[in-house]
């Protein structure tokens, strides 16, 4: 998996760092549901995610601006599994918004 193919700068960030509980029920629809339901938000750029065998997961969305990180934050079914995750999935999160400034990428060569 490539990292997400994001345009020059500015554009933001958003951090969603995790560790999980042992309740998988529904978790992998739910999840696959909401980066489906974010790739259809305008000012959404990509995402790179991974989650290690012990439940700590990363997940960083890229936006265009902040409004569309707000118009995210605020869509009716993202709240609904948001609040799924508080109640089941998560025994604990963090979030950081950031706006990205420089980028940089390694392509390797290919032969």
């Amino acid at each position: 998996m490539s990292p997400a193919d994001t345009p020059q700068p500015p554009y933001y960030l958003v951090v969603f760092t995790s560790t999980r509980t042992d309740d998988d029920l529904g978790y992998a629809a739910a999840a696959a549901r909401m980066l489906e339901l974010a790739a259809e938000q305008p000012g959404f750029l990509g995402v790179d995610t991974a989650r290690d065998p012990h439940g700590l997961g990363i997940t960083v969305s890229y936006w265009r601006d902040e409004e569309s990180i707000t118009v995210w934050r605020r869509h009716l079914e993202h709240l609904a599994v948001q609040d799924d995750g508080r109640a089941r999935w998560y025994a604990s999160f963090a979030v950081h918004v950031a706006r990205v400034e420089r980028a940089y990428r390694f392509p390797r060569p290919t032969p």
